[in-house]
């Protein structure tokens, strides 16, 4: 892949993300899509932010698809591609797959957000409802990926790998919810999500053009481009939020890159930050309910659990400890930076 068309498909994703706040916040301000803000689900100053326009993921949705596609005829005009090539055809298909896939997942976080805006609450689709459509998307992007030429069911971490047969798609499944909806988890803090799905599409892009995946590298680059422009607008102090729209659609994107390269530490790596928010999550509900049932049985009287972090996901913590939001960004970028780094490494093993 040439580096100039990566680097336009970025820049061209960017712009096109950016300029397009101008007519979507407005918009959206319009309609009230405001976000409704539960204060104990954050920070108590985080109430300010109520009505803050969300959905405005849309600006890299937009900007990568369309990037992505400009990019990829670009690049078969200018390096020749046969698409009737059999290696060449499902290069592209499993490159419209992880679109599609990115694609399906801010459906459910659409829905979602839209539910929660009609009702003026925070009360979206279920958790039940999100977890069985996360569940049929999940199983039909596995099924296309094997579909179109990656028929492997070895998880490769580098350092050694096994053959899981058909129970790797058993395993991918919950895989794929989890680190989804830790992407989710994640967006909780201005430029938060953003900045870190940045990062990491940078590590895959870099990833990419070592394994030979040019196809896939011109959508991460063009949602590195889209995510930079759309942090214009949502760094502290945010105009609008990605919402469930944005961090679903860069959930998939993140787990569906990983899974068509195939290297499953390096996915491991480049979502570090992504898993740490969601293991935060586990320990402290897992402790705070530990701690309360075990002073049941001993006094027979009911008490309130005791918590590990001041609150989770781990970002607040840090709010809480006095980390200003942009301290924050910078923190968690840096580590993605560095584990992402150690993911590329590891390629080379």
């Amino acid at each position: 892949m040439p580096f100039w068309i990566n680097t336009a498909v970025s820049i061209f994703s960017f712009a096109v993300a950016a300029v397009s706040g101008i007519a979507l916040v407005p918009f959206l301000h319009k309609l009230k899509f405001g976000q409704p803000i539960k204060v104990k689900d954050g920070p108590q100053w985080h109430a300010k932010k109520q009505g803050t326009p969300t959905m405005g993921g849309f600006m890299f949705i937009i900007s990568s698809v369309i990037a992505s596609f400009c990019g990829y005829c670009l690049y078969r005009w200018k390096c020749g591609i046969d698409i009737t090539d059999k290696a060449n055809h499902d290069s592209l298909f499993r490159f419209i797959a992880c679109i599609v896939f990115a694609l399906m997942f801010a459906l459910i976080g659409f829905i979602d957000d839209f539910l929660k805006v009609a009702r003026k609450n925070n009360d979206g689709l279920t958790a039940m409802q999100k977890i069985a459509l996360q569940l049929v998307f999940s199983a039909g992007f596995l099924f296309a990926v094997n579909r179109f030429g990656d028929k492997s069911t070895v998880f490769d971490f580098g350092f050694f790998s096994f053959d899981a047969g058909f129970f790797y798609y058993i395993i991918m499944i919950p895989v794929i919810i989890y680190l989804t909806n830790a992407v989710n988890l994640t967006d909780g803090v201005d430029g938060l999500c953003g900045s870190v799905t940045f990062v990491a599409m940078l590590i895959f892009t870099v990833a990419g053009s070592i394994l030979g995946q040019n196809e896939i590298t011109l959508f991460t680059i063009a949602l590195a481009g889209g995510c930079l422009g759309f942090l214009l607008w949502n760094l502290n102090p945010a105009k609008c939020f990605m919402g469930d729209t944005g961090s679903m659609y860069l959930g998939a994107a993140v787990t569906g890159v990983g899974i068509v390269y195939h290297k499953h530490l390096l996915l491991i790596l480049a979502a570090i930050v992504y898993i740490l928010e969601a293991v935060s999550v586990v320990i402290q509900v897992s402790y705070f309910k530990y701690t309360a049932c075990k002073h049941f049985k001993a006094t027979g009287e009911p008490h309130v659990g005791k918590r590990i972090f001041k609150m989770t996901p781990i970002h607040h913590h840090f709010e809480l400890s006095g980390f200003s939001e942009y301290k924050i960004v910078l923190t968690f970028s840096i580590t993605g930076i560095f584990f992402g780094i150690l993911g590329i490494l590891t390629l080379f093993l």
